[in-house]
């Protein structure tokens, strides 16, 4: 485990001591990441057992940036330029398997590969692949989904 998802759980662990399992809110940054032949990247989560766009939360004292860039790299081994904001989601309820209740505040990038290799982060991840368009799997969110569908419309970006 990597020191910032090492800091990121003692942070989470923290709050859930003052809070317990009521609903916190917490700030998530991702992206919606395409290569050179314009396949879209996704990660098989392991924790949903289901495809979703890579990214997680934001450390203390990181831009959102910085966040989907570090996610991104350490959940698929690939170094990313942010091109633009496709959207913010906020009104969400995410209920974890250990009965955490969280309102994720997510920041989705849309952003070019360049550099890095594909890899698979074992802890977080059954899988790492790209997708022609018209040949998305379903995504595990209504969240995600969303997402999806947003930057298919290309108006960006979408704030819900």
């Amino acid at each position: 485990m990597s020191n910032f998802k090492e800091r990121q759980m003692d942070y989470i662990r923290f709050l859930r001591t003052k809070v317990g399992q009521e609903k916190v809110m917490l700030n998530f940054a991702g992206g919606i990441v395409i290569d050179e032949e314009g396949r879209i990247l996704l990660q098989k989560r392991r924790e949903q057992q289901a495809w979703g766009f890579p990214g997680g939360a934001l450390e203390l004292g990181e831009s959102l940036v910085e966040a989907a860039q570090r996610e991104i790299f350490e959940e698929t081994g690939f170094h990313v330029r942010i091109e633009r904001l496709s959207g913010v989601y906020s009104k969400y309820e995410e209920m974890y398997p250990n009965g955490d209740v969280a309102q994720p505040i997510v920041h989705f990038f849309v952003c070019r590969i360049n550099g890095g290799q594909l890899t698979i982060d074992c802890d977080e991840s059954l899988d790492v692949a790209f997708f022609e368009r018209d040949q998305m799997p379903e995504l595990y969110s209504e969240l995600h989904q969303t997402a999806w569908n947003d930057f298919l419309t290309e108006t960006g970006p979408v704030f819900r």
